[in-house]
């Protein structure tokens, strides 16, 4: 399994921004796409943001679109989640996933198959 590496978490008050990185260790042949997913105290892991490695636009969860941006640099491995208009409702530990290339329907925690050990945001108002 690939290993992924979070950063970029931290507090901020409600419409800052934060940039979130993550690193993959490899990237095959099989590598599909990298999502990011965000875990709420007591409540569910939730997708967040994905984007494949063949390229083509992200896809973003309806709380975060338009505020949210999620790119990636193949020569680094890395993606990159580029949050603005920060909201409390947005604190979590942010998770980075990979999941392998198949035929999907949705992005959902079931799918990914390798993921990072996550990172802190937290958004006062």
């Amino acid at each position: 399994q690939v290993r992924l590496v979070e950063s970029g978490g931290g507090a901020v008050q409600a419409g800052g921004s934060l940039t979130l990185s993550c690193v993959a260790s490899e990237r095959t042949d099989s590598s599909g796409a990298m999502g990011w997913f965000r875990q709420a105290p007591g409540k569910e892991r939730v997708f967040v943001a994905a984007i494949h490695w063949r390229g083509g636009s992200p896809f973003y969860a309806d709380s975060v679109k338009g505020r949210f941006t999620l790119y990636k640099d193949n020569n680094r491995n890395t993606v990159y989640l580029l949050m603005n208009n920060l909201r409390p409702e947005d604190t979590g530990v942010y998770y980075c996933a990979s999941r392998p290339k198949g035929f999907y329907t949705d992005y959902v925690v079931t799918d990914f198959d390798s993921w990072g050990r996550g990172t802190q945001v937290t958004v006062s108002s």
